[in-house]
């Protein structure tokens, strides 16, 4: 009786930790922008600084997408519209800076993962019982594929080089796979990224069983969880604001100096 009232609960922890990544992702892109669209010196420190930590704000946004999949009622549907905000993110950002275009970024792997789910869940099996071995599985095809950029295929010293067929074009880029003249302002494959969204759903079962934590259910930082329920329209305009306030940002230092 208490998960079946779980199952209709809203999971606040999954909006707070959701905001929690939106919340790093805007500091990364404004110091992103101070450092590589203005060239001010304090925002590569501090962009340097960040960096090491973006891939684990990025992957949490990620897996906890894939979770919330599980709770949607239609992946295909979110996915298509997803897809094409994505397709007029890259338009707007090749005809305004097309140094910094970003041709298959966050929004545009998300989409096609939404899609990707959003096709074999009619297939799967609803009251199957919920299992760690996906996740496992997932978790270790994500360290297999995780220097499918760097050209090799495996976990640590056990690699093998690929082929330098498939990086003699751009066409398989969403893949992970691409010519050194590639470049995309935001970059999320699908490899090794889709391991990280799909073990999301694969937890995502205990969220529709009702199964998850008694805390992940109660609120605690409610600013965090707003950025949860609004990263779609936070991520959509927050780079617009970002380069204007460090547009702002430049005229001032340039006046004072």
């Amino acid at each position: 009786m208490e998960q079946t009232e779980r199952a209709t609960k809203r999971i606040h922890l999954m909006d707070e930790l959701r905001g929690f990544a939106v919340f790093c992702m805007v500091f990364y892109h404004a110091f992103y922008t101070l450092a590589y669209l203005f060239n001010l010196e304090f925002g590569k420190a501090l962009l340097n600084f960040f960096m090491p930590a973006e891939p684990w704000f990025a992957g949490l946004f990620i897996l906890i997408a894939g979770i919330s999949s599980n709770l949607s009622h239609s992946n295909l549907l979110r996915g298509l519209k997803l897809a094409g905000i994505a397709a007029v993110v890259t338009l707007v950002t090749w005809l305004v800076v097309p140094a910094e275009r970003i041709l298959f970024g966050i929004l545009h792997f998300l989409a096609i993962c939404m899609i990707l789910f959003g096709l074999i869940q009619p297939h799967l099996h609803r009251k199957r019982p919920f299992t760690w071995i996906p996740t496992i599985l997932c978790a270790l095809l994500y360290l297999c594929t995780r220097q499918v950029g760097s050209r090799l295929l495996g976990i640590g010293p056990i690699c093998i080089p690929l082929p330098d067929v498939l990086y003699a074009t751009d066409w398989l880029a969403p893949l992970g796979f691409h010519s050194p003249n590639f470049f995309s302002a935001d970059y999320f494959p699908l490899l090794p990224w889709i391991f990280v969204f799909f073990a999301g759903t694969s937890i995502g079962r205990l969220a529709v069983e009702g199964r998850f934590p008694a805390f992940a259910y109660r609120s605690r930082v409610p600013f965090l969880s707003w950025l949860g329920r609004h990263a779609l329209v936070i991520y959509v305009v927050h780079q617009p604001v970002i380069y204007g306030i460090s547009w702002l940002v430049t005229m001032i230092l340039s006046s004072v100096s």
